[in-house]
């Protein structure tokens, strides 16, 4: 099973140079792969291939780029840039955003976001596929009167969505290649989202979805203070359905509750429930939640369970 992190550098002086700092410290410690966000700030692709380029022992990601405010041609652009930087390292992961953050930032109504998602990943997939497109849909027109091929992205550039809900999985099951849940604890993974998803797979006669499970976390030795930081910077999560719901499944109240916070036998262990729920990878997030000392702790622990 690989087993990575997600990178946030955004305090520092120079975000680029201190996101390769440390992506070269997590390829040290024996991470697989390094994740980045996509907020209002650097732009995920662009941070991920020059990772890539910058760490070549890494696989790199996305997690996630919402459909709401982008076009399947400039998402296409940037994905198979990446790929090529990366010599095929680069992962696309993308989400359906949320109504708040949409409607706020870029003005737009969020309106019908699984009708949405659908004809964006048909449109994306035709383009990294095929460098081509000729898609109208009823939200989403993509269609290509010059060549949208990258040269060195041959082969696809793989389709990941931050999906979650019912719908959300339905749709990912028959046009993804897998999923970016977060926050969705092992129990909620193997009685909800891995079967659904798997489910959606098997009948659109596509292969076995990816199940890259993003998880919240930390090795220390003061649980309680780190779970009380977790509990506030996670906060923001429980007002969307969405994140709401896995919260609940997994029997939980708060966000933090879902965290994997401990020494390094109860959060290896954890990693081995997420393993043996369906997760086909496992991305530490948060890990910077109770400093450098405990992150480095514990990437030195993840390193160890990917190696």
């Amino acid at each position: 099973m690989t087993v990575g992190v997600a990178l946030s550098a955004t305090e520092s002086a120079n975000q680029i140079d201190a996101t390769v700092h440390l992506a070269q410290e997590a390829a040290a410690a024996g991470l697989r792969s390094a994740w980045f966000g996509q907020t209002f700030g650097a732009d995920s692709p662009q941070l991920a291939a020059i990772v890539g380029r910058e760490v070549p022992e890494l696989q790199v990601g996305t997690s996630a780029i919402p459909v709401f405010g982008r076009h399947p041609l400039i998402v296409s652009s940037q994905a198979q840039t990446a790929q090529a930087a990366t010599h095929g390292r680069y992962h696309l992961g993308l989400a359906l955003g949320t109504k708040p953050l949409t409607e706020s930032g870029f003005g737009i109504p969020y309106e019908r976001p699984i009708a949405r998602l659908r004809e964006f990943l048909t449109a994306l997939r035709q383009l990294t596929e095929t460098g081509g497109a000729d898609f109208r849909g009823e939200l989403v027109t993509a269609v290509t009167p010059l060549p949208a091929r990258v040269p060195g992205a041959e082969g696809g550039v793989p389709l990941l969505v931050a999906a979650m809900g019912p719908q959300a999985l339905r749709v990912s099951g028959e046009l993804a290649d897998g999923i970016l849940p977060y926050l969705a604890g092992p129990r909620v993974l193997a009685e909800h989202i891995v079967p659904a998803v798997t489910a959606a797979a098997e009948a659109a006669g596509r292969p076995a979805p990816r199940i890259v499970a993003l998880v919240h976390g930390v090795v220390t030795g003061d649980p309680e203070s780190a779970r009380r930081t977790a509990t506030e910077q996670l906060a923001f999560y429980e007002q969307f359905p969405s994140y709401a719901r896995v919260i609940e499944l997994a029997g939980a109240t708060r966000a933090g509750d879902v965290s994997v916070i401990g020494d390094e036998k109860a959060v290896a262990a954890e990693v081995r429930r997420y393993r043996d729920a369906g997760a086909t990878e496992v991305v530490f997030a948060g890990t910077d939640l109770a400093g450098d000392d405990d992150r480095r702790r514990t990437w030195e622990l993840l390193g160890d369970l990917a190696g």
